[in-house]
């Protein structure tokens, strides 16, 4: 589940607690009949038909519904228009002075500071000085906007009175009424109530909002040429422009909440500003959270991954210069610059071309059309492709493996007496064991993590999977890596001899020692700051606070050493001898070699090493396939090249089969 959905549901269920409906939902099914009733949708556990409707009415502080839908037989939320505001009366007490009936009566609006319960008449208490005072500027009805909570209602309500502003009050917008408005709409695009948005009721919500601020900016007045009005989550500039102008620029540096500052630069190229016929004035908004707001209903699976920049130009002005700083700088697939089609309401890529792409920015050169394209941002394709192939790889090699990792447990323990005779046996058996014991339970770690996370439970839960997933994980590198080590000593120092002592103090200090100092450190880090989880995962965080790297680094690390141990390895039994029978001893040193790399390549977690090609190209969905087909069946691998394909187990196997067999046939006599 995302991980805004899971947060929208967490604050409807504190706002449903607290208000509570008195009256019976309507549950509707797909043709719209009225099915039957209950005392809340919440209560309709599991739902029948797949598709119904249920409407849930709000309390009586609140005015609205909530819909809920029936998924999989459970009823999900579809939107949730609950709300306290009263925007016809904020939007009265901005406007009666220039909208009054031809009576000249004024419009009726609830007065007294009480959201909806005004009385006829109340309106005129608004005239005068006061009133001319909050027309000015829109400064009154403030702070009854920023004392609302911004829940999915409110925010539809707050969209509906901005695009009333724009429609009806944007002739000759003052500083003060920029300002105001610019308040308005932050309170909105705060990027801790994102998530909200995906239950508004008009899923077009967004591009309203665009769409109204844009046409409201529109209209902003310059004092001497320029103006600059910033809030956390919209910026606007303006500036006073001509053909004599050697080349304009906006920049814009705003806090984002997952990134820090994040930067946007508009250009209006020197030869644009040559077709000016007179002065006039360019205004640019930026918005750094907008962005997850259009794409809430977008299908594309490509995301927004810088501000959304909107430039306010003459008409005689078609091109544009932007520069967008990446949000996810880690992001390394290719970049799109893109136009919100205003009509469409859709990012369109044939209004823009990317002229430079580095890890860090994007520069984009777009055509503005005011009738068209006024808005701009860049798309980036999620890092993994999204396929059903590595769905299904995924599901059966780690099926397969834990079949086989259990097996190869299994067979360890019935040969165990046979083949760890002498000590170097031993040690190769004992740390063949714990590989594969390590990556057993990492792999039952694995699913428990994903159900976790899927049932929304609690956060310490969740941080208790993923500790444990990434101890067992680092424990199965570094038990390869012991092996690695126990390769080399076999092969470079033949005559020191370890004790078994010596050597079990040694293994267990690096194969669970070393990950377990890893792992206690990696927690006590970043758990106190809320920056150990990845966001929408059981398992660790990289943009906040690098957690992940206390797994790569570790990895990556035994990864390289590993491969070293084999180079030696190929090295060692690769020479052929020089005389007679050359070429039939190069045959046989040539398939002597590559068997030892095919057993060693799984066992010394070599495999894991194909998760560079997805990170150099991260859309190829062959090396994806690649990856997950060697990773997923790693314990099918350890079974076969570990276990079955060793000479010593396989007779073993035999012999005690054997001794079953006369054993059970005695019995029978």
């Amino acid at each position: 589940m995302d991980v805004r959905v899971i947060h929208c549901l967490v604050l409807w269920a504190a706002h449903f607690f607290l208000a509570m409906p008195l009256t019976t939902p309507r549950v509707l099914s797909n043709e719209s009949k009225i099915g039957d009733e209950q005392d809340t949708c919440i209560n309709l556990v599991p739902c029948q038909d797949n598709g119904a409707i249920c409407i849930q009415p709000c309390s009586p502080s609140f005015h609205g519904e909530t819909s809920f839908v029936c998924e999989d037989r459970k009823w999900h939320m579809l939107s949730d228009a609950c709300a306290s505001l009263d925007v016809q009366s904020l939007f009265q007490r901005i406007s009666q002075s220039e909208l009054l009936p031809c009576s000249g009566e004024p419009l009726p609006f609830g007065g007294g500071g009480k959201l909806g319960h005004g009385k006829p008449g109340d309106g005129a208490k608004h005239f005068g000085a006061g009133n001319q005072s909050c027309q000015a500027d829109f400064s009154c009805i403030i702070p009854d906007i920023l004392s609302s909570p911004a829940i999915p209602g409110n925010i539809a309500d707050i969209v509906e009175l901005l695009k009333k502003i724009s429609m009806l009050l944007s002739a000759n917008v003052t500083r003060g009424k920029m300002q105001s408005y610019s308040r308005i709409a932050n309170h909105i695009l705060n990027s801790s109530i994102i998530s909200n948005w995906a239950f508004v009721k008009d899923r077009n919500a967004g591009s309203i909002l665009l769409d109204s601020v844009n046409s409201f900016a529109g209209n902003l007045l310059l004092r001497n040429g320029s103006e600059s009005i910033q809030e956390p989550f919209i910026a606007t500039k303006g500036y006073s422009i001509h053909r004599n102008t050697s080349g304009k620029s906006f920049d814009f540096s705003m806090e984002f909440s997952s990134t820090g500052n994040i930067t946007g630069h508009v250009v209006i190229p020197e030869e644009e500003l040559l077709r000016l016929p007179r002065a006039s004035k360019a205004i640019s908004v930026a918005f750094p959270t907008l962005g997850a707001i259009l794409e809430t209903n977008q299908l594309d699976p490509a995301f927004v991954n810088g501000m959304v920049l909107s430039v306010l130009l003459p008409e005689e002005l078609q091109s544009i210069l932007l520069t967008f700083e990446k949000l996810n700088k880690l992001e390394q697939a290719g970049a799109q610059c893109v136009g919100w089609h205003w009509a469409e309401r859709r990012w369109d890529p044939g209004a823009c071309e990317v002229r430079a792409h580095n890890v860090s920015a994007v520069v984009c050169a777009c055509t503005h059309r005011r009738r068209t394209y006024r808005s701009f941002s860049i798309l980036m394709s999620p890092a993994a492709p999204r396929s059903l192939v590595l769905d299904y790889i995924t599901r059966v090699g780690l099926g397969l493996s834990i079949l086989s990792l259990v097996l190869c447990l299994v067979i360890e323990a019935v040969v165990w007496h046979h083949v760890t005779k002498t000590e170097i046996t031993y040690m190769r058996h004992f740390c063949l064991v714990n590989i594969a014991a390590s990556l057993l339970v990492a792999d039952f770690l694995f699913i428990l993590a994903a159900i976790v996370h899927n049932a929304a439970l609690n956060h310490q839960l969740c941080v208790a999977a993923t500790f444990f997933l990434h101890f067992f994980y680092l424990a199965l590198f570094f038990w390869m890596f012991t092996l690695g080590l126990l390769i080399l000593y076999g092969l470079l120092f033949i005559f020191f001899k370890i004790t078994r002592s010596i050597f079990l103090a040694a293994a267990f200090s690096i194969g669970y020692g070393c990950p377990l100092v890893i792992s206690i450190l990696t927690v006590a880090i970043t758990e106190p700051k809320n920056g150990y989880l990845r966001s929408g995962a059981c398992w660790l965080n990289w943009y906040e606070t690098k957690a992940l790297l206390a797994f790569v680094v570790p990895a990556l690390s035994i990864i390289v050493m590993n491969l070293i141990v084999v180079l030696v390895v190929v090295v060692k039994t690769g020479r052929s001898s020089v005389g007679e029978g050359c070429k039939s001893q190069d045959l046989s040193s040539m398939i002597r070699v590559s068997k030892n790399v095919a057993l060693l390549t799984p066992l010394l977690g070599l495999t894991w090493g194909f998760g560079l090609a997805t990170i150099i190209d991260s859309r190829s969905l062959a090396f994806h396939i690649v990856f997950a087909l060697l990773n997923a069946f790693q314990g099918f691998f350890i079974l076969l090249f570990g276990t079955l394909l060793d000479r010593k187990t396989r007779e073993a196997l035999r012999m005690n089969c054997l001794s079953s067999r006369r054993k059970w046939g005695l019995e029978k006599a």
